[in-house]
């Protein structure tokens, strides 16, 4: 059974979310929490697989509250729920150590698998949900986003060292492409992309596939016109 975590300040969102959680066999939410200090809390006092965090919340935020379980050494995985028109930051949410990011918009059925993927490990990196998204926040990547990326010469030196297929792979990667999706489109076996993968997260300093398309972003392999392309 994987069991979920909620902290969100918007009652009804939390009480939805949570419905549809429940109803799934493999799945429960053991906790809600409507600010980041209650989820630190809950999270320290009833440990939970996945936890879902909302970035605006009253008090403690969902980035302090992620940075801050994420330091201490929680093994929970914790997902950023955003909006485009307000979370601007869901950026430093992945970089202070989320394991991906969700519209709140997100379809059940999406949110659900979503849940299931951090679980095993995996990155929250859906080709629907990651193009909208970054098409709003690839400004953010830019001069004006206020914590800027590794230098630009460590930026080029590890694009440098990608082999071309390795480079592919990475750009597809940020382009919201699953590894299945990667295989058809690149014609490569499942046990070779993983490999590639994993060459590309070693090569970029990514500590997981979300990393590795912002690292994509920031050394200018995709931008906007990309992803409205793939749209």
């Amino acid at each position: 059974m994987i069991r979920v975590g909620l902290a969100d300040d918007q009652v009804l969102f939390t009480a939805g979310v949570a419905m549809v959680i429940d109803s799934q066999p493999d799945l429960t939410v053991a906790w809600r929490a409507e600010d980041g200090e209650q989820a630190v809390a809950h999270q320290r006092a009833d440990p939970v697989d996945v936890l879902l965090m909302d970035v605006q919340m009253p008090g403690t935020d969902g980035l302090s509250a992620t940075r801050t379980l994420v330091s201490s050494g929680a093994e929970c995985r914790i997902v950023i729920l955003t909006t485009f028109d307000t979370d601007e930051y869901v950026i430093e949410g992945v970089e202070a150590g989320a394991a991906g990011f969700l519209l709140k918009n997100t379809p059940p059925e999406e949110l659900l698998e979503a849940v299931r993927t951090v679980h095993r490990g995996d990155s929250v990196i859906s080709a629907s949900s990651t193009r909208r998204l970054l098409t709003h926040v690839r400004p953010l990547l830019g001069g004006a986003y206020p914590h800027p990326g590794p230098p630009r010469g460590h930026l080029r030196r590890a694009v440098e060292s990608l082999t071309p297929r390795e480079r592919e792979v990475l750009v597809a990667m940020a382009l919201g492409h699953s590894n299945t999706e990667i295989c058809e489109r690149l014609v490569l076996s499942m046990p070779t992309v993983k490999t590639h993968v994993g060459h590309v997260l070693a090569k970029t300093g990514s500590r997981d596939r979300v990393q590795a398309v912002l690292f994509a972003f920031r050394a200018g392999l995709v931008d906007r016109q990309d992803l409205l392309r793939e749209a």
